[in-house]
């Protein structure tokens, strides 16, 4: 059940023609080698469009001398893609990412080709998509070529991501570790932030958090909280340490009780280690972790976000500064929503007061052209290494104190000055 052909890399791509889509396997799970051997088809292969999420390794097929070969468009943009982006060789596509999969099966973007990494199939045909389930199980599935890199060092995940040998046209026999991102030691910034974002967490709770400096600050900060679970995008090896010492047990969780429910993984070996072959963990498609409906019915859920910049009237910019492209929307809103609407849930956006110039991240405004990804009536909690600001059911005037307060206090006066002159509060700080 098992057997199968496998192919090299060029005579697996020699199913992909001019004018036609593709699809590439998300973050921890890029398949590299299909990556490389496509960019190698740049003399032979013309108007190909290229669809992805966020990606690691080379993005090759973004260079300048491909141009006429391929045009990439992202739902996320990353290190390998934002300087293609910037300089238009490249499109993003802002959309929530629990409505991507649809997107695809809907046919609103269809797929001809898609480019995935699997694991080896086990004794009874089946391979895993691993640490990447996201969006990536809908555009395998609706594309009409599926082509697979079968890689033993690819994780066998629990949950959607389980697909028969059988279902692939082309499979090629690579061999490579997945990428390795180690946590980032943090500062003291970060792990204030790390424990004003831990106070507003109650045990019972039902958490979502990314990866990151700060997040992992705030999950460290959790090592004296009981019964958590975890519903969320992704994780990463930050969250390991409260397995470990019982403090996520899903116990009070009222859907996938007492399981990890997440969409991707990106770290470091010790995580994919984690997951392999782990019932605790289901690695599920982001239509439904991502669905506000689905979020919500967890108690207490506690989503844990980042931004690039608040305003005082509380509009978040989380995927660009300014007119520049920087990240994407990814799923910022989804959790903001879904918390809101869980009983006794916490949206929390976590940044840093200023930028490593010393720019203050709260603002009067936004930068011209930053794009609002949450908007100023789904703000909750806004917490820098100063402290925590409710902006929920608050006045613009309250919410503008609030954020003023925990601004930087370099900035505070002058953030003062720009709430009256600006918006005409009359805030008081």
């Amino acid at each position: 059940m098992s057997q199968y052909t496998a192919s090299s890399p060029e005579e697996a791509l020699s199913l992909l023609g001019s004018g036609q889509s593709v699809f590439i396997h998300s973050v921890a799970a890029t398949p590299q080698v299909l990556v490389k051997a496509l960019r190698d088809r740049v003399d032979s292969l013309r108007d190909v469009t290229i669809y992805h999420l966020l990606t690691t390794g080379d993005a090759p097929y973004t260079d300048e001398i491909c141009k006429d070969s391929f045009h990439l468009k992202t739902f996320f943009v990353g290190p390998n893609t934002r300087k293609a982006i910037n300089q238009g060789r490249a499109e993003y596509i802002p959309v929530f990412l629990s409505e991507i999969p649809q997107i695809f099966r809907r046919k609103i973007i269809p797929l001809d080709v898609a480019l995935v990494q699997v694991s080896s199939p086990d004794r009874h045909g089946f391979c895993s998509l691993g640490p990447s389930v996201d969006m990536s199980l809908a555009g395998l599935q609706s594309a009409r070529i599926k082509i697979a890199e079968i890689n033993p060092q690819m994780p066998r995940s629990h949950g959607d991501g389980n697909l028969h040998i059988s279902a692939f046209d082309k499979v090629v026999e690579v061999d490579y570790p997945l990428p390795s991102f180690p946590p980032q030691e943090p500062s003291e910034t970060d792990l204030a932030i790390g424990n004003f974002v831990a106070s507003l967490v109650e045990d019972g709770a039902t958490i979502q958090a990314g990866i990151g400096v700060i997040p992992d600050a705030a999950l460290a900060a959790l090592k004296d909280h009981k019964n958590l679970g975890i519903h969320t995008e992704m994780f990463s090896d930050g969250l390991i340490p409260l397995v470990e010492s019982g403090v996520i047990t899903g116990t009070h969780k009222h859907i996938n009780r007492h399981k990890i429910v997440s969409a991707f993984v990106l770290g470091t070996q010790k995580v994919y280690d984690f997951i392999h072959d782990n019932p605790l963990v289901q690695m599920m498609d982001v239509a439904y972790v991502n669905h506000t409906a689905v979020i919500s019915q967890n108690p207490k859920v506690t989503a844990i976000n980042s931004a690039i910049e608040v305003d005082l009237t509380g509009q978040v910019a989380a995927d660009s500064i300014g007119t520049r492209i920087y990240s994407g929307i990814g799923g910022q809103m989804d959790y903001i929503r879904g918390a809101s609407l869980s009983e006794g849930g916490k949206p929390i956006i976590a940044l840093p007061s200023t930028t490593s110039k010393g720019k203050s991240r709260i603002s009067a405004c936004l930068n011209p052209g930053a794009g609002v990804v949450t908007t100023r009536a789904h703000v909750h909690y806004v917490v820098t290494e100063y402290g925590i600001a409710d902006c929920y059911a608050k006045s613009m005037k309250e919410s503008a104190e609030n954020l003023i307060r925990i601004a930087h206090p370099d900035h505070r006066e002058s953030l003062a000055k720009e709430a009256r002159d600006f918006w005409g509060l009359p805030v008081n700080i």
